[in-house]
């Protein structure tokens, strides 16, 4: 299968590879404020679906393949945790993550014409306990910055990991068999 990604995640892309999908990279850019009050499913369900509709509305979008975009948030305590923009929120982020359990959700939607379909990945992930030490030095290795949460769970923060109860490929950022399940509605 053929599809557009509105997505600039590494991850993605090769989360999708894994799975055979082939894919073109389209521009989906949009303001990913957080409304007040927002409750943390509604505005990853509403991140992805307005990405898919960026995505679809580009001008540089040729054949009428379906175009996929996801949102990936880390939730503690119903605050959503984005990613951080310097040391010391990924400090803070982290810290909260410690000894707990939150959650990652993901919104993965799919558009093609007028259709639009969405679904929902529910992770619950458990932390072990981390020194001051052991989080500054993740720090340090600069892999905190570009994701939700502060954390990327396929690489050294994996070691952080004490359970899961979902989708590992969901916290990585786009759930498969959901993903797979959703592109074949489509074909």
């Amino acid at each position: 299968m053929k599809i557009y990604l509105a997505s600039k995640s590494p991850r993605r892309r090769s989360l999708l590879s894994q799975i055979g999908i082939e894919y073109t990279c389209i521009e989906g850019d949009i303001d990913e404020s957080p409304f007040r009050n927002e409750k943390p499913l509604d505005y990853v369900t509403r991140m992805a679906r307005e990405k898919a509709i960026s995505g679809w509305d580009n001008p540089s979008r040729g054949q009428a393949m379906p175009l996929l975009a996801a949102d990936t948030s880390v939730i503690f305590e119903n605050e959503i945790l984005g990613k951080p923009d310097n040391q010391k929120q990924a400090f803070s982020m982290l810290n909260k993550l410690s000894g707990n359990t939150h959650q990652v959700i993901t919104a993965v939607a799919v558009k093609k014409e007028e259709i639009e379909k969405i679904v929902v990945s529910i992770t619950h992930v458990t932390f072990d306990s981390l020194s001051d030490d052991i989080i500054n030095e993740y720090i340090s290795s600069g892999d905190c910055f570009d994701k939700a949460g502060a954390y990327g769970i396929q690489n050294y923060a994996a070691r952080f990991v004490k359970s899961i109860s979902g989708s590992y490929t969901g916290v990585v950022g786009l759930p498969l068999c959901e993903t797979a399940n959703l592109l074949e509605s489509f074909e």
